[in-house]
């Protein structure tokens, strides 16, 4: 055991040592010779990864995203398994109560004796719609967290400064070069910093 902790303590400073490696030494040469390509954020490569749901927040850097990610999807599929259990629920019971399928579970025969032919359509089709609409908000979710990533990589250099800003002041003028100074202007002046 104790060999395993230092064998992944050197691991670790090795794999440190190699990120390292991205500060370049020069001994011989001058430094003006070296060129240093800066990374590039591809909006392209944040979609693609996109695909796997959080991948592309990742990417963005937008780790506080990536639980509202999954939040979002297992709220919306366990709203759809559990409307579509209860749907199967509820056609079996039909089926049973109808004589189309005798070889159902205990909890149909129970809820069909309960139920008549007339309310157990009823809670079949309602099931059936809240688990269609279910899954669309899945398919939706799952659309609006890739257009999501996309969106933040194409904003990711987009510069939001504390000079964006919008002034708004009083502004008096005794003198117009319109009207030569006869009454005085009162109004607002708006400053619109980028």
């Amino acid at each position: 055991m104790k060999r395993f902790g230092l064998l992944l303590i050197l691991l670790t400073l090795a794999w440190q040592g190699l990120l390292a490696q991205d500060t370049l030494i020069l001994k011989d040469k001058p430094v003006e010779t070296v060129m240093v390509q800066a990374k590039y954020h591809d909006p392209k490569k944040a979609t693609l990864l996109a695909l796997i749901p959080g991948a592309g927040q990742a990417y963005n850097h937008k780790y506080w995203k990536m639980p509202i990610v999954y939040a979002g999807f297992g709220a919306t599929v366990y709203f759809a398994i559990t409307n579509g259990s209860d749907y199967r629920l509820y056609r079996d019971a039909y089926d049973y109560k109808m004589g189309i399928n005798t070889h159902v579970s205990q909890e149909a025969i129970e809820e069909s004796a309960k139920y008549t032919e007339d309310n157990l359509i009823t809670l079949r089709d309602y099931y059936r719609g809240n688990m269609e609409l279910s899954w669309i908000l899945t398919a939706a979710w799952y659309i609006i967290q890739v257009i999501d990533a996309n969106v933040d990589a194409h904003f990711f250099y987009y510069d939001v400064g504390d000079d964006l800003t919008l002034q708004i002041e009083p502004q008096f003028n005794t003198i117009n070069e319109f009207n030569l100074g006869y009454g005085n202007n009162i109004g607002l002046s708006l400053k619109l910093n980028f």
